[in-house]
């Protein structure tokens, strides 16, 4: 997790990067940047009334270039990056869909249950043609979805019981709109009664309907009255304008965010006395000033600060977020995290997929679980202050110039999914390279599976665990007894006892401690062999005949126990004590003995202190009843006996996952002794 969280935050970077190349390259071709203004006289009427459109102001009794460019000066300053959104959202030829509302419920659960924006419906009566044409109306959708206004059409032919109800006996336009100041209050619908059907007409009820709703100062002692009052909200946003009405994208605003932030438009057309505005701050008209508790903050100085909807939305979401905005950021960021594993996962590709679909449904799942105890928190009364806090914590770090790069780089990204998708899939490779490298420079053998080989594994890991109780949860894929011996499964039909046998991957073993046994005073492995090399080259011929006949009895004897598991569940200690007389050294070290062999109890004394501190001290192996030799190795349980290393693996791998002493389970961890006690058979000093 943690490794995919680090490769998530390296593609932000990569992303911030990436951003401020692509300006530094338009501005080495252009000599301009996004936060550089634009002087209005310079544009063309196309362009200008296109921004007009952006903003939401009205300019059909306009005719003249010269009118158009001063209410474009009154609305706010021109940036060279709204600019460009704005002709890229005007090239942009996509049409915008429209709901088809198929009854009452439909519409109720849309328009009526919404508290949080406007909606905008046609409503066609039985046997009547619509209010607004076809291509009208798509000009009208077009022009209001840039707003966030969302449009539908109710034909009454659908449910004609819930239109006459209603009273909509004709073909009429409804404006749903929330009708108090408070989030998530009731609605309020508004039906059109102007005569006029253009596109501009109804564009400019709308707007009017939405702008009733914006507290609106006239004159400077209100302003003072609404600057020094303090009231629940604690964002305040100021529109310092010389015009009639606020641009509908502020309007749009206000509605979208009732209960989060007060919208106010100071209108100053008729003032004579601007004293005051100076006072306060504002000298420029016009200006946006958001007044926070901790002080005065005029939006538009910053990168990515424009007089547009998308802006604007983005900079009051970071400061004033709802519960809502922070669970969708969290499930964008939780599953842009999880589909890093495609690339970190080597191996097959179905594989890859799986571990995918595996990693999502986990993450998601915990993040769903994890949310549900906050929502819960957050409805506490004590937590207020904690909530107060955080949105102060909040306000203070996204007024930054880092944060405005950010909220700058989101919006960049956002209209261009494509080069979004197509950087996080080129850094996803990258990693895949140097992953699958580095597993590669380990000998990692998963690199080089294919999904045949895979799934293979992945069935016989399905089948192991299927057949047997799940004593721990490993990681797949184990491999199966099966292939070792495929009538185990008819054997377990058998015996239907031995169906509730855990199975315990052995996979523990190769943590157990181990070390060599080492007595004070005696020479080394080395310099015996030295010592007596002539006298095994002179006993070499003599003893070949024995050797190999001790070979022979050895893999007789491990046939039979590996053919008979019944015999080998009974007799388990004595089998692993015959063979493992055969196992626990070689053949030279056995010969070795009859020339010159010791005992560690009674010669020698051993070393203790190369002995693990929570190991037991002894000198004999319980397994194979044979004392412990200078050099031989040596291995420790969690519970503290000793054994031979070769003797212990054969009693483990065989099943028995316990210690042949004290049977204490060697999977297991215990405690470790206070200090060690010595056996019965150490001689006491």
């Amino acid at each position: 997790m943690w490794l995919k969280l680090f490769f998530l935050l390296l593609y932000f970077l990569v992303l911030f990067v990436l951003a401020r190349f692509f300006e530094a390259i338009v501005w080495y071709e252009t000599g301009i940047f996004a936060t550089q203004l634009v002087d209005p006289v310079a544009l063309s009427f196309k362009k200008l009334k296109t921004i007009l459109e952006c903003r939401g102001l009205g300019y059909s009794g306009l005719p003249e270039k010269k009118d158009v460019r001063e209410l474009v000066e009154k609305s706010g300053d021109l940036m060279e990056g709204e600019l460009y959104s704005a002709l890229k959202e005007e090239e942009a030829s996509e049409s915008v869909s429209s709901t088809n509302f198929s009854g009452e419920m439909h519409f109720y659960e849309l328009v009526e249950d919404t508290k949080d924006g406007i909606w905008l419906v046609q409503v066609i009566a039985n046997d009547r043609s619509p209010l607004v044409g076809k291509i009208h109306w798509e000009k009208m959708v077009k022009k209001v979805s840039r707003f966030g206004i969302r449009t539908g059409t109710f034909n009454c032919s659908s449910d004609p019981r819930y239109c006459r109800r209603r009273g909509w006996v004709r073909s009429t336009l409804i404006m749903s709109v929330p009708q108090t100041s408070t989030s998530k209050g009731k609605v309020m619908l508004k039906e059109y009664s102007g005569r006029k059907v253009e596109v501009e007409h109804i564009f400019k009820w709308i707007t009017a309907h939405a702008a009733s709703r914006i507290k609106t100062i006239y004159n400077a002692e209100h302003l003072k009255e609404e600057w020094n009052k303090s009231d629940q909200y604690w964002v305040k946003i100021y529109l310092f304008a010389n015009l009639d009405q606020p641009p509908a994208f502020f309007s749009a605003l206000s509605i979208k965010f009732t209960g989060r932030v007060e919208f106010i438009f100071v209108n100053v057309e008729n003032w004579d006395n601007k004293s005051y505005m100076t006072d306060i701050g504002v000298y420029n008209m016009p200006s946006y000033i958001l007044r926070t508790p901790e002080g005065i903050y005029r939006y538009g100085n910053h990168t990515g600060e424009f007089i547009s909807l998308q802006a604007m939305d983005s900079f009051l979401r970071s400061l004033q977020p709802e519960v809502n905005d922070l669970f969708v950021l969290s499930l964008v960021l939780v599953n842009l995290m999880a589909w890093m594993d495609l690339f970190i996962t080597q191996g097959a590709t179905i594989k890859r997929f799986v571990v995918l679909i595996s990693t999502l449904g986990t993450y998601n799942s915990l993040l769903i679980i994890s949310w549900l105890p906050v929502l819960g928190f957050l409805q506490l009364p004590y937590l207020d202050s904690f909530y107060e806090y955080s949105l102060k914590l909040l306000r203070y770090s996204n007024t930054t110039t880092l944060a405005s790069w950010v909220r700058a780089d989101w919006m960049f990204y956002s209209s261009h999914p494509a080069l979004f998708l197509s950087t996080y899939l080129g850094h996803g490779l990258l990693i895949d390279y140097f992953e699958k490298k580095r597993r590669r420079n380990n000998n990692n053998d998963e690199v080089n599976a294919n999904n045949l080989e895979w799934l293979s594994s992945l069935w016989d890991w399905y089948t192991s665990y299927l057949f047997h109780p799940i004593a721990s949860f490993q990681n797949f894929p184990v491999e199966s007894d099966w292939d070792e011996d495929p009538d185990l499964f008819l054997e377990r039909l058998a015996f239907p006892d031995l169906w509730l046998h855990p199975l315990i991957p052995t996979d523990y073993i190769k943590n157990l401690p181990m070390w060599r046994f080492k007595c004070l005073g005696v020479q080394s492995e080395e310099e015996m062999s030295e010592g007596s090399q002539d006298i095994e080259n002179d006993s070499d011929s003599e003893n070949t005949g024995t050797f190999s006949s001790e070979k022979e009895a050895f893999e007789d004897k491990q046939s039979i126990l590996h053919n008979s598991p019944g015999i080998a569940s009974l007799c388990d200690a004595e089998a692993c004590s015959c063979a493992n007389k055969y196992c626990q050294t070689s053949p030279y070290e056995r010969k070795g003995r009859s020339y010159g062999s010791y005992n560690t109890n009674e010669d020698i004394e051993p070393d203790w202190l190369t002995w693990p501190a929570d190991m037991l001290h002894c000198t004999e192996c319980v397994v194979c009843l044979e004392n412990f030799e200078n050099g031989c190795l040596l291995m420790g349980l969690p519970c503290g006996h000793v054994f031979h290393q070769n003797c212990i693996v054969m009693w483990l791998a065989g099943g028995r996952h316990c210690c042949p002493v004290c049977r204490w389970p060697s999977y297991k961890k215990k405690q470790p002794y206070a200090q060690h006690q010595p056996l019965s058979n150490d001689v006491p000093s």
